[in-house]
């Protein structure tokens, strides 16, 4: 339990965001006409499925984590997170390839690697151009033979397919693209968390000030120019006429320097060829794919597995990395290096007031109930699984039943747990379930959610 330091704040009122129109909308285009009459709900749901909100992308989608404990996908309205079942957008089914595409598009615009994206002539918009990689494998069969195709949802973006097939199959099976399986889910939880758009594209923010979108946009134009990238597939014995007059031993020490037409000695030459990965230290082999970071420079390579965030160390997404002092980072992961994120929106902090606590950070305006959404500013609150819960929330959603009364434990009351059952720490609660002795402070025996104060009692009841 905690009381937060914050001065108190006006309660904060949640609005849904479709409330404000309802009652002024003409028929044009499917709207409603006139006064949604208030005896009855308004169908939200055929709402957003007929306007197709920006909101409201993927309404109703299942969640592939809670299954049918969700009634389906339903946008919070400042919390990257499901209504229904608290899950992010990327647990559920939600068809976002476009939506991702035009986000990676919008990151890669105004840098040099405007190669990877395509502007669209109806809207300008820029996409990702992601290399989609289709192998037939031939299969024998007792009479003819079949054609098994395999379809990557992305691959490196080389000329020799053989090298990209090569790199596909350096990864763990279960993170490999391969459309329609785990792979591919992976790759797209993985582009909603590691490449969030809010990070990069103000208007996917909640309520910023003209200075706070001002201040984003001078950030995302600066990790743009310093920290972004994207790497490179090659094999390593390729990179050696890179460095023009010099040669650098890859994942070695920079200073392992030699001209390039002094190194004809065998030692020279045997040092040539050795190459270590510059995350796992290990030995690479000359003919197996690499992965170069133009910002990290030419002489560090890595593994295909160990292209990975130095803090979550997931595979960075489509090998888009950033760059900051010796480390790899995905994009979630380098902000959080330069900004406080709110644990509520998710957004980055633009702001100079924000609140902190239990090693958080919040705007002030989302220092929220994670249950009822009321401000927390000044108020007691409990916290359930690293999220702030009032006090009423808890007692009526998370709080332990007592075994003696069951009633809900108070979160401020002393009480006794053991293993998965609890008791008030009272003379009236926590007793011997047979002759009702208190047994605090007292040794006692558990029985299936009862206690009891001698081998005796026990007896008695079983």
């Amino acid at each position: 339990m905690a009381k937060s330091k914050q001065s108190r704040q006006p309660p904060f009122t949640a609005q849904h965001p479709i409330l404000h129109s309802v009652g002024t909308m003409g028929h044009s285009r499917g709207f409603l006409t006139g006064p949604w009459p208030l005896n009855k709900p308004f169908p939200f749901k055929s709402y957003f499925l007929i306007m197709g909100l920006g909101h409201e992308q993927g309404f109703g989608a299942p969640c592939l984590k809670c299954k049918e404990k969700c009634e389906g996908f339903e946008l919070h309205f400042w919390r990257k997170i499901c209504r229904n079942c608290k899950c992010g957008e990327e647990e559920h089914d939600i068809l976002l390839s476009n939506e991702e595409d035009r986000k990676v598009g919008k990151l890669f615009e105004d840098t040099k690697y405007t190669t990877l994206i395509a502007k669209l002539k109806s809207d300008g918009i820029p996409m990702y151009k992601r290399n989609v990689m289709i192998l037939t494998n031939p299969v024998a069969a007792k009479k003819n033979v079949s054609i098994n195709t395999v379809t990557y949802e992305w691959a490196p973006p080389v000329q020799n397919q053989a090298l990209a097939r090569q790199y596909m199959q350096m990864l763990p099976k279960e993170k490999q693209p391969v459309a329609g399986s785990e792979g591919a889910q992976y790759r797209k939880k993985q582009l909603a968390k590691q490449l969030p758009a809010h990070d990069q594209d103000p208007s996917k923010c909640h309520e910023l000030s003209p200075k706070e979108v001002k201040e984003m946009e001078q950030f995302v134009k600066k990790y743009k120019s310093e920290a972004l990238g994207v790497g490179d597939v090659k094999l390593p014995r390729e990179m050696n006429a890179q460095d023009s007059g010099r040669m650098c031993i890859p994942g070695g020490d920079r200073s392992t320097v030699a001209s390039v037409g002094t190194m004809k000695d065998k030692s020279a030459e045997h040092r040539r060829t050795q190459y270590s990965c510059y995350c796992c230290k290990l030995s690479m082999k000359e003919g197996d794919p690499a992965i170069y970071a133009e910002r990290a420079g030419y002489d560090k390579l890595w593994h295909p597995a160990c292209f990975v965030c130095s803090t979550c160390r997931e595979l960075l997404v489509d090998m888009i990395y950033f760059w900051k002092n010796g480390k790899l980072y995905c994009g979630r992961h380098y902000c959080d290096s330069e900004k406080p994120r709110c644990a509520g929106c998710d957004e980055l902090i633009f702001s100079n007031e924000y609140t902190q606590a239990e090693n958080q950070n919040w705007h002030l305006k989302h220092f929220c109930c994670f249950d009822c959404d009321n401000i927390l500013a000044g108020e007691i609150y409990v916290m359930v699984n690293d999220k702030p819960v009032c006090k009423p929330c808890y007692v009526k959603n998370h709080a332990v039943v007592c075994q003696g009364c069951h009633n809900a434990i108070d979160p401020e009351v002393q009480r006794v747990t053991y293993n998965n059952f609890s008791w008030h720490a009272s003379t009236e609660c926590f007793l011997c379930s047979c002759c009702s002795k208190c047994l605090i402070g007292q040794k006692f025996m558990p029985v299936e959610g009862m206690v009891f104060c001698s081998v005796e009692c026990k007896k008695m009841m079983y």
